[in-house]
């Protein structure tokens, strides 16, 4: 999940719905001290303990369609690599395409966005119209090798586009 995060400069990285911070420990592992971490947690709870966890991670208690004004308000342009943790597929049609509008808005031109999707989950609608909107809006969008150690055996889509 934290692949695309470049080994060198210092590049902004926004992660959506971390939870407890699975994917925020080795994000910050990828980032070695450099750039800015973002986490955009909407539980407060959640918020609170990854603060402690990883005090060097700005942790934002607010909802994924708020990315570009969390950006801006911390005078970021854009943000090089997007990480989310979001169930996806739980949400509704309507909700997908507002959070995946401010992933759009918030990228930069070469910028990544880096989701994951469970196996068994994959085919069920919601999970299809999701892939389906991503491949609407990147221009490329890669589903990675199944992590059959993970339970449940999840994939990661890394998606990549061309600013309009």
């Amino acid at each position: 999940m934290a692949r695309s995060i470049a080994e060198h400069n210092a590049p902004v990285v926004v992660e959506l719905g971390p939870g407890t911070g699975a994917f925020t420990t080795e994000i910050q592992r990828q980032l070695g001290g450099r750039g800015h971490h973002i986490a955009v947690e909407v539980n407060e709870r959640f918020a609170a303990l990854l603060h402690d966890r990883f005090p060097d991670v700005d942790v934002a208690v607010d909802r994924a369609e708020e990315t570009p004004n969390l950006l801006a308000a911390r005078g970021l342009a854009a943000a090089d690599v997007i990480v989310s943790g979001l169930p996806w597929a739980a949400y509704p049609r309507q909700t997908q395409l507002e959070i995946l509008g401010s992933i759009c808005d918030s990228l930069t031109a070469e910028g990544t966005f880096v989701t994951f999707a469970y196996l068994h989950a994959a085919w069920a609608p919601p999970a299809r119209r999701f892939r389906a909107l991503l491949e609407e809006s990147f221009g490329e969008v890669i589903v990675g090798r199944t992590v059959w150690a993970n339970l449940p055996p999840a994939f990661a889509y890394t998606a990549r586009w061309v600013r309009r």
